[in-house]
């Protein structure tokens, strides 16, 4: 492999680690971009799914462009289109252009990423297939894994543009190096037609699964909207099947299913997505919002789940000609199980140490799984069904970052309202108790119903009654007193001190018993609001472990490991 080669897999590299890493980075910006553009967080994870939607459909039909129009050129204007949308979405000054700018991201993210693939693969030998096809894999895999600690770090000490303004620069370098190293005129071209249609009816499938999920809660499940939104996902997933199965040029070669172990790699890859976004999406709004940290540490303590991935991949994909697929993915759906096990009973009240031991098992069942899936789904085709294998495979993939974030969102939304609900009750019941004037007792309520609705389960330090009001209140009681004795006006200066004194030190001893008597309620209700927000938060990880338990039955989809035999690979 010459020197001219090596940059342009390293270019092709870059360009599928920016797409990939797209797909996660804005996860530990949420909370700054939900306080900044004043959005709700069902309407914000829009912006997480246009992309993963529109990158899901379509990668294979823009995948195929490329084939026909000449990769080279298409990957050129792939990398522009995602560049002018990462460049839009920074500069975004509210939801709908951050959506739409996503969107334009997505488009070119569907051009580069099959297209990085085919191209690197066509630069080598056969004999260098199977370390391209290994080597791009754990670049995705690490791509997705990375993102919410590199976007923890850039919105802690920059901002949360510049998530996206950060990937200027690296697309203009990559562009720089396709140009030079790579031809773009008198490319080969593969005669062959788009399935426009069949990509059509995909995204009419996702797009109203999606939908259907989020908005479920707001619009009542059995309402009119939601039924026909899921009818429509059955009947565009049906007619997609069905016209994929007569197409002259499907989006979907359904010869594929008919292989044993391709079946198994794209149920484990959708399931496993699934499970890895929930936690990449979740957790660190869950350390922002609800225990108070840093976008930066909250990066740093989800990045065990990214650093056991990026061991376990290539060591997974290794291990399995030893021990066999059954056996290692047997282990990481294990080691999934006990990771949402242990975040469904979180308690950071002494520290992290039990995120953390989390972190790392969950980072070591999803990378002894989704390492060797590229290997394993590829492993039995060759030709037009191998590239093939790697997009349905590249789909899937997103189909469960679409699945992650619409299930768990929607179900957060539903939980944090319950759980809200509650806390305003427990507030409405400790207030009333309270000592103190009714027009105060209203004034408190609302000022804790307006922090509860905001999402902040914290109350403010200020004292209920504070040092100005302490010294109005003095001066009206002494007033009162002077008045209530009818003492003269040359009344000795001793004696109005000494009453002074007696009113201020009265007021004073009542002021101090209210203040506490509030600061105790406020903190009370504080702390309870915080234990409702987490239940919100990490209950959905109970909710999930008996799929991901379940999840353990796919393992008998793959061929299992006879004697002597060992896994095929590419080589």
């Amino acid at each position: 492999m010459n020197l001219k080669t090596r940059v342009s897999i390293v270019a092709l590299a870059l360009g599928t680690f920016l797409v990939m890493l797209d797909t996660t980075i804005m996860n530990i910006a949420l909370p700054a971009i939900k306080a900044g553009l004043h959005v709700s967080l069902p309407d914000l994870s829009w912006a997480l799914n246009i992309y993963t939607i529109t990158f899901a459909v379509l990668m294979i039909p823009l995948g195929r462009l490329a084939d026909i129009s000449g990769r080279n050129k298409l990957y050129l204007l792939g990398l522009i289109l995602f560049g002018t949308g990462s460049l839009a979405s920074g500069l975004a000054l509210n939801v709908p252009i951050l959506i739409a700018a996503r969107g334009l991201q997505a488009i070119g993210g569907a051009i580069v990423f099959p297209a990085s693939m085919t191209i690197a693969l066509g630069l080598v030998d056969m004999q260098s297939r199977s370390k391209i096809l290994l080597s791009l894999g754990i670049t995705q895999g690490l791509a997705a894994a990375l993102g919410p600690t590199i976007g923890g770090i850039i919105t802690t000490y920059l901002s949360w543009r510049w998530v996206f303004f950060v990937n200027v620069p690296i697309v203009l370098a990559s562009v720089i190096l396709i140009a030079i190293n790579l031809p773009l005129k008198n490319e080969s071209h593969v005669n062959g037609k788009i399935d426009w249609l069949g990509s059509l009816f995909l995204m009419i499938t996702l797009f109203s699964l999606t939908l259907g999920l989020i908005q479920g809660n707001d619009w009542g499940w059995s309402s009119v909207r939601i039924i026909a939104l899921f009818v429509t996902t059955v009947i565009a997933l049906l007619t997609f099947i069905i016209y994929e199965r007569h197409a002259a040029s499907p989006m979907i070669n359904f010869e594929l299913f008919k292989n044993r172990n391709f079946n198994g790699a794209a149920l484990t890859m959708t399931l496993v997505q699934l499970f890895l976004v929930a936690v990449m999406v979740l957790l660190p709004t869950y350390l922002t919002s609800v225990q108070g940290t840093t976008e930066f540490k909250a990066a740093l303590l989800i990045t065990p789940v990214s650093l056991l991935i990026f061991i376990m991949a290539p060591l997974s994909a290794l291990l399995m000609e030893k021990i066999g697929v059954r056996v290692l993915f047997l282990i990481g759906f294990i080691s999934l199980a006990v990771g949402y096990f242990l975040l469904w009973h979180l308690d950071v009240t002494n520290g992290y140490t039990q995120l953390i031991i989390a972190d790392v098992v969950i980072g070591f069942g999803y990378g002894a799984i989704a390492g060797p899936i590229t290997v394993i789904a590829a492993s039995d085709f060759t030709g037009e069904l191998l590239t093939a294998s790697q997009s349905v495979i590249g789909v899937l993939r997103q189909i469960g970052s679409v699945l992650a974030v619409a299930i768990f969102v929607s179900t957060l939304t539903t939980n944090l309202t319950h759980e809200t609900t509650k806390s305003e009750h427990y507030a409405d019941t400790q207030i009333s108790k309270l000592a103190i004037p009714t027009a105060a007792k209203t004034t408190m309520t609302k000022a804790v119903h307006q922090q509860l609705a905001a999402g902040k389960a914290n109350s403010n330090n200020k004292p209920a009654i504070s040092k100005k009001d302490e010294a109005q209140l003095v001066a009206t009681n002494y007033q009162q007193v002077l008045k209530q004795q009818h003492l003269p006006a040359n009344a000795p200066i001793t004696v109005t001190a000494a009453i002074h004194a007696q009113v201020t030190k009265q007021v004073h001893a009542t002021v101090t018993k209210i203040n506490l008597a509030v600061a105790h309620t406020a903190t009370s209700i504080g702390n309870h609001a915080k234990n409702n927000a987490q239940t919100a938060f990490l209950s959905l990880y109970g909710m999930a472990l008996p799929v991901v338990i379940a999840s353990i039955l796919a393992t008998f989809i793959f061929k299992g490991k006879k004697r002597n035999d060992k896994v095929s690979t590419l080589a």
